[in-house]
C-alpha cells in the first residue's frame, strides 16, 4: 500500500512535471527563437499545406519538402545575404575616419555651436558596434546558425505531414475551453500574418522607395539604405526617417540642395505615408497590430533576438496579449455561469 493517498501523488507528480518542465525549457533557451521560428514558418505554410498535400491530395511528404525548400530559397538565404553585406558595408565606413572627419568639418562651418568630435566619434563606434551585433554574421556565428536552421526545418517538417495530430494535440492540451482554444489558434493566424506578411510587405515597399528615391536622386549605394530602411521599418514611423533625414541633411551640406530637399518631401509625403495607406488595407484582410505594440515589441525582442527581434518582439507581445485576452473573456463566462446558478437556488428556496 502507497503511503501517499491519490490526491497526494497527483501533487506530486505535478510538481514533477512543472520540474522537469522548466529544466527542459532552460536547456532550450539557446534554441527558443529556433522554436518560434518553427510556429511562425508553419502559420504561414499551413494554407498551401492544406491545399496541396489534403485537397490535391499530393504525397504529403513531398509537399513537405517542397515548401520548406521554397522557404529556404525565397526568405533564408536571402536574408543572410544582406545580412553580410549590412556588416560588411557597416565595418567600411566605420574605418573611413576621412569621411567622417569631412563631414564634421562641414557641419561645424554651418553650426553657431562647437562640436566635440570625440563625442561624435564614440557615439558612431558605438552605433556600429550595436548595428552589427543586430545581424547575424555567416563566420562567426555559422554553429549556431546551422543548428537553429535544422532545429527548425526538423521540427517544421514533422508538423506539416503530421498537422492533424499536431493541431489535435495542441488543442487537447491547451490549458482553454475547446472553443477558446480554436480562437487562440484563428487569432494567432490572423496576429501572424498581420506581423510577418502585413508588416513585412509594408517594410519591403518603404525599404524599395527609399533605394529607388536614393537611385533617382544620385545618392550613393541606394541598394544597401534601402536594405538598412526594409530591415528598421519594422518600427512604424519612427524607421524610414533614421535614414533618409540624416541622407538628406548630408546632401545639404554638400551643397546638393535640391536632392536634400526632395528627398525630405518625397520622404515626409510618401514615404511615411505609404504606411498608413497599406497598413489600412492589410487591416481589412488579416487584421491590424497596434503601433504601441509594435514598437514596445521590438524594444523588447531586440536583446533577445537580434535583428529577428523586429519580427518575434511583436509577436510575442501580441500573444501575450492575446492571452490576457482570453483568459479575461473565460473568467467572465465563469462568472456569468456563477451567477445564474447562484440565482437559481435562490429560487428553487
Amino acid at each position: 500500500m502507497s503511503v501517499f493517498s491519490h490526491k497526494q501523488r497527483q501533487n506530486i507528480n505535478l510538481v514533477i512535471i512543472i520540474a522537469l518542465g522548466v529544466l527542459i525549457a532552460y536547456s532550450l533557451q539557446d534554441i527558443f527563437s529556433a522554436i518560434l521560428s518553427t510556429l511562425v514558418m508553419y502559420t504561414i505554410m499551413r494554407p498551401a499545406y492544406i491545399h496541396l498535400a489534403e485537397v490535391k491530395n499530393w504525397n504529403k511528404r513531398f509537399v513537405a519538402i517542397m515548401l520548406i525548400t521554397i522557404s529556404i530559397v525565397l526568405i533564408i538565404l536571402p536574408f543572410y545575404a544582406l545580412s553580410s553585406m549590412v556588416i560588411s558595408k557597416i565595418s567600411e565606413l566605420r574605418s573611413n575616419e576621412i569621411f567622417f572627419k569631412n563631414l564634421l568639418i562641414k557641419l561645424q562651418h554651418m553650426l553657431p555651436f562647437r562640436i566635440n568630435e570625440n563625442l561624435i566619434q564614440e557615439g558612431l563606434n558605438r552605433l556600429g558596434n550595436w548595428a552589427t551585433q543586430l545581424f547575424p554574421s555567416l563566420i562567426s556565428s555559422a554553429v549556431n546558425i546551422i543548428l537553429s536552421l535544422l532545429v527548425m526545418y526538423f521540427l517544421l517538417y514533422f508538423m506539416l505531414i503530421e498537422r492533424k495530430q499536431f493541431e489535435f494535440s495542441l488543442v487537447k492540451y491547451a490549458p482553454f475551453r475547446e472553443q477558446n482554444a480554436l480562437r487562440f489558434g484563428n487569432e494567432m493566424k490572423n496576429t501572424t500574418y498581420a506581423n510577418v506578411l502585413g508588416q513585412g510587405l509594408i517594410c519591403l515597399v518603404q525599404g524599395s522607395l527609399v533605394s529607388l528615391s536614393f537611385y533617382v536622386l544620385g545618392y550613393q549605394d541606394p541598394v544597401f539604405w534601402g536594405v538598412i530602411t526594409t530591415f528598421i521599418s519594422f518600427v512604424p514611423v519612427l524607421g524610414p526617417p533614421v535614414v533618409f533625414v540624416p541622407a538628406a541633411i548630408l546632401q545639404i551640406v554638400n551643397g546638393h540642395n535640391f536632392e536634400g530637399w526632395a528627398m525630405l518631401v518625397f520622404g515626409f509625403v510618401v514615404i511615411i505615408n505609404i504606411d498608413n495607406v497599406l497598413r489600412f488595407i492589410i487591416a481589412k484582410k488579416v487584421g491590424n497590430i497596434h503601433p504601441i505594440i509594435t514598437v514596445i515589441g521590438v524594444i523588447i525582442g531586440i536583446p533577445l533576438f537580434g535583428i529577428l527581434g523586429l519580427v518575434f518582439g511583436p509577436l510575442l507581445l501580441s500573444y501575450f496579449i492575446l492571452l490576457i485576452k482570453i483568459y479575461e473573456s473565460s473568467t467572465l463566462a465563469s462568472e456569468r455561469l456563477e451567477r445564474i446558478k447562484t440565482n437559481n437556488e435562490h429560487i428553487e428556496l
